[in-house]
């Protein structure tokens, strides 16, 4: 069953979050996070390496740091498709706002 994670929105956090929704958190939480930014984890999140880049190529490099850093990070799902959204002012400033559609990764019990 496909899931979507939209970067756009800010959630709050559910404290002992569980099974799907934990799951689903837990990739809201790297999708909104710059690596370099979590003291005790500076690995955690995602690298800005598509920054200043132009917009295809942007898209391209974002796209692929999603895939490897959620497949990385959260083992417990697999990157159907990333697309990019406009999100009020901020598209007229060039920013990117990934819409995530992921799915449980065989063998993950997240009942």
């Amino acid at each position: 069953m496909p899931y979507v994670v939209d970067g756009r929105q800010r959630v709050a956090q559910k404290i002992g979050a569980t099974g799907v929704e934990e799951i689903l958190q837990n990739v809201q939480n790297i999708l909104g996070t710059r690596r370099g930014t979590v003291p005790l984890d500076r690995n955690f999140g995602l690298r800005m390496v598509f920054l200043d880049r132009p917009e295809g190529e942007a898209k391209a490099m974002f796209r692929g740091e999603v895939v490897k850093t959620l497949e990385k990070q959260e083992p417990r799902v697999r990157v159907l498709d990333v697309q990019f959204v406009a999100h009020g002012e901020a598209a007229a400033d060039g920013r990117l706002f990934p819409v995530v559609t992921v799915e449980l990764a065989e063998g993950c019990d997240a009942a």
